[in-house]
C-alpha cells in the first residue's frame, strides 16, 4: 500500500470518529444499515437533570424494536431512553430505569414523526407529544434527578454506559432536529417545535450548535423539503 493510500485511509478513519460542533439546521443523520456499532454520540456539559424536555424527529421503515434516544449514566443504562416496542406497538419512555407505555400513537413507517417527552423529577410525571398530539401524564419516577457523567447515543440502545449495543435494537433511518432542555416546555412551545416555527433551541442539546461525534457508518445529509 502506498503512503498516499495510507494517508487517505487514516483521514477517512479520523473523519468517522472526529468530534465536531456544527449547525445542523436543515440536515439529518442517516443510519443506512442495521449494525451494532454505527452511532452518534452527543456531548453535553450537564451533570444533573431534574426536569427534561426532549424533542426529535425520525423517519424509518423498521418493523422491529428500536431505540430513538438513549441517555445512560454509570449507575443507570436507561436513565432517559425513548424506545419503540414493536410487539406491543407502543412508545416507551424509560426514565431512571422505570418505564411508561404509550400505545395509542399512529407510528407509521416511511414518514417523519415528531416526538417530544417531558419529565419532572419532583412529581415523577412524564408526558409525550406525538406529531403534536399530547398524551395523558403518567407517574413514572419521582426518586431523584439524573446525575453523573451522561452518555447520549443516537442509533443504538445502551445496556451499559456507552456500550452493550444490540443489533436488533439499532435504529435504521433518518434522525433530525434533536433538542433537549433542562426545564418543561409549555404546550405552545412544543407545538412551535412540531410545526417548525420559531422556538427557543435546547439549552442541553441544541441542533443548531450540535456537539457530536460520529462512529462508523452514519452519514450527514440535507433534509428534503416539500416541493409545495
Amino acid at each position: 500500500m502506498s503512503k498516499t493510500m495510507i494517508l487517505l485511509l487514516g483521514l477517512v478513519m479520523l473523519t468517522g470518529c472526529a468530534e465536531s460542533i456544527e449547525d445542523m439546521s436543515g440536515r439529518m443523520f442517516l443510519f443506512p444499515q442495521q449494525t451494532n456499532t454505527a452511532r452518534v454520540k452527543l456531548n453535553i456539559a450537564q451533570q444533573v437533570l431534574s426536569e427534561v424536555t426532549l424533542c426529535h424527529r425520525s423517519f424509518t421503515d423498521l418493523k422491529r424494536d428500536h431505540a430513538l434516544f438513549s441517555l445512560a449514566t454509570s449507575s443507570n443504562s436507561n436513565d432517559f431512553l425513548i424506545f419503540w416496542d414493536e410487539t406491543n406497538k407502543e412508545i416507551e419512555p424509560h426514565i431512571r430505569e422505570t418505564k411508561a407505555e404509550y400505545g395509542a400513537f399512529d407510528y407509521k413507517p416511511n414518514m417523519w414523526h415528531s416526538i417530544c417527552t417531558t419529565w419532572d423529577s419532583k412529581s415523577g410525571l412524564v408526558q409525550m407529544w406525538f406529531d403534536g398530539i399530547p398524551s395523558i401524564k403518567k407517574s413514572i419516577s419521582s426518586r431523584s434527578s439524573i446525575q453523573g457523567t451522561m452518555m447520549i447515543i443516537l442509533g443504538q440502545e445502551q445496556d451499559s454506559h456507552g456500550g452493550g449495543f444490540d443489533i436488533k435494537q439499532s435504529f435504521v433511518g433518518m434522525m433530525s432536529d434533536v433538542h433537549m432542555w433542562d426545564y418543561i416546555l409549555s404546550s405552545c412551545e412544543i407545538q412551535n417545535y412540531v410545526d417548525e416555527r420559531q422556538f427557543t433551541p435546547g439549552n442541553v442539546i441544541n441542533w443548531n450548535a450540535l456537539d457530536f461525534q460520529i462512529v462508523n457508518n452514519v452519514v450527514i445529509e440535507q433534509k428534503s423539503k416539500s416541493c409545495h
